[in-house]
């Protein structure tokens, strides 16, 4: 119990689902909490939190943040804990095409990533643009730094050394839509990142939420997030999956 009270007591720092930054609003916030808790015979606590703020620093830039937290703990040891920071900066973002630069920072306890960190840039282009319902897709390009605590892998021929840095190229599908009358909201972000360098050094994420309104300002969510990575740890899954289940909290 001590860990959820102090996971509650967390909650005001991850200050926000999914924002459209072609939105006219100057300023848009939301946090998402989800998890999952179990005592008795088999003691079990997941908890995610997803936060997310877009705001306007000049006319036609709009930068935007999102960070997600995630804990697991299995029989009161503690399974995985991840930060996960992602910051885009969008020139005139209100348009079919634009540009955008971006740079990431994460961590990973059960991939034993000690840091890793991408900066770079590329284009957007929006296909669907109601308020309710769009779609987007972008084409970015990176520059990868990982630094990892072991230096043993799955694939031989990164053995013996604790970073690995790349050039990647990344192609990501988001987009959000109100369905039955607002009474059904189902968002989707999903990305494929490819290493330049290394045909065998990838990675991608499907990330689906379903949200319930609740009143203006809170909506009932239900988030299954699913990623994959193929240069791991010796002995580590490539994959992992999460289903979560919480609320989502809005400044719009």
């Amino acid at each position: 119990m001590k860990k959820i009270w102090y996971c509650l007591w967390l909650f005001p720092i991850f200050l926000t689902a999914q924002i459209n930054e072609s939105d006219s609003l100057k300023i848009k916030a939301d946090l998402s909490l989800t998890g999952f808790w179990q005592g008795g015979n088999v003691d079990t606590f997941i908890f995610r939190a997803k936060s997310e703020v877009a705001f306007t620093p000049f006319n036609d830039w709009v930068f935007k943040t999102k960070n997600s937290y995630v804990y697991q703990e299995f029989g009161k040891e503690k399974a995985d804990e991840d930060i996960l920071s992602l910051n885009f900066l969008y020139l005139n973002p209100k348009k079919r095409f634009y540009s955008q630069a971006l740079a990431f920072i994460s961590t990973n306890f059960r991939r034993e990533i000690d840091l890793r960190y991408l900066v770079g840039g590329g284009v957007t282009y929006q296909i669907l643009t109601n308020k309710k319902r769009w779609l987007k897709v972008s084409l970015t390009s990176e520059y990868e730094y990982t630094r990892f605590s072991m230096t043993d892998f799955n694939k031989d021929e990164f053995d013996g050394s604790g970073t690995i840095n790349t050039l990647r190229g990344t192609i990501w599908i988001n987009g959000k839509y109100h369905l039955f009358k607002d009474k059904v909201i189902l968002s989707h972000e999903s990305f494929f990142q490819p290493s330049i360098r290394y045909n065998n050094n990838f990675r991608w994420q499907a990330d689906v939420g379903i949200e319930l309104p609740i009143w203006k300002f809170m909506n009932f969510k239900v988030n299954y997030l699913h990623t994959f990575e193929s240069v791991v740890i010796a002995d580590q899954k490539q994959e992992d999956q999460f289903l979560t289940f919480g609320i989502t909290l809005k400044s719009y």
